[in-house]
């Protein structure tokens, strides 16, 4: 994974990515329409989150996070969460189930490498999944990401791997065969393989945990977590405690 320079280049968002999504905004929260994928897994992600970081009392950041299906499910477990996403439409749409839910979550328009900029070291746990394989530079992403978690803190990524294996459940089968995803949703290029994703982690001196994958049975028509990372994976790190050296 390759970064430039970020005082070389324009922010770091595809506006043809975010219009993928924004263009839906008003469907997010519907558990049955384009994004039933997203409303299927947060169960798994949030107890696997919750489950590592121990959320009650948290001070929580997700980045890219769409309408809030995530963040509304980690303040509902007792976090203090800010939502941070690119797309002005997602933002609406989060701040207006939020308000007919009563559930408290601050939302901004940003991206993380500005937020990172007036809020580096803040956030107890930072997530961002599903999103790096939306951003033109997932390095750029990946260091922002690393500043906002405070010392002794957690960051949990997801994102796809760079398979053939992949190409063909996450692209031809999700969105073309089982239809669980509009069609052009992911681009097979822009995946991850783990390796590439822990050693933009690891140069930022934050320490890999565990890896899960994130697998969908057609038959069953649920998803589970797995050890199996040929396709989906959940990824955790931890920021050493201040004053302590990173084990990578």
């Amino acid at each position: 994974m390759t970064t430039t320079d970020p005082a070389s280049r324009p922010a770091n968002v595809d506006a043809a990515e975010v219009a993928k999504f924004t263009s839906r905004a008003e469907d997010w929260w519907d558990a049955t329409g384009p994004f039933a994928t997203l409303h299927a897994i947060n169960p798994l992600r949030l107890n696997w989150i919750d489950g590592h970081a121990r959320l009650r009392g948290k001070r929580v950041l997700d980045v890219g996070c769409g309408a809030g299906i995530l963040a509304e499910a980690m303040a509902l477990r007792g976090a203090e969460v800010t939502g941070i996403d690119a797309g002005a439409e997602h933002l609406q749409a989060a701040r207006g189930h939020a308000e007919e839910s009563g559930v408290a979550v601050t939302y901004h328009q940003s991206t993380a490498e500005e937020y990172a900029k007036q809020h580096a070291g803040t956030f107890d746990v930072v997530t961002c999944m599903e999103m790096l394989e939306h951003v033109p530079d997932p390095g750029l992403t990946v260091e922002a990401l690393c500043r906002l978690v405070a010392p002794g803190g957690h960051l949990f990524l997801s994102t796809i791997n760079r398979t053939p294996r992949a190409f063909a459940e996450a692209i031809i089968g999700a969105e073309y065969l089982l239809r669980l995803l509009p069609a052009g949703t992911h681009e097979y290029a822009r995946f991850l393989r783990p390796s590439e994703l822990g050693e933009a982690l690891r140069a930022e001196g934050v320490d890999v945990g565990e890896l899960r994958g994130l697998t969908y049975s057609p038959l069953t028509r649920r998803y589970r977590l797995t050890r199996s990372v040929a396709v989906n994976y959940l990824l955790h790190a931890r920021r050493p405690e201040a004053g302590t050296e990173t084990g990578a």
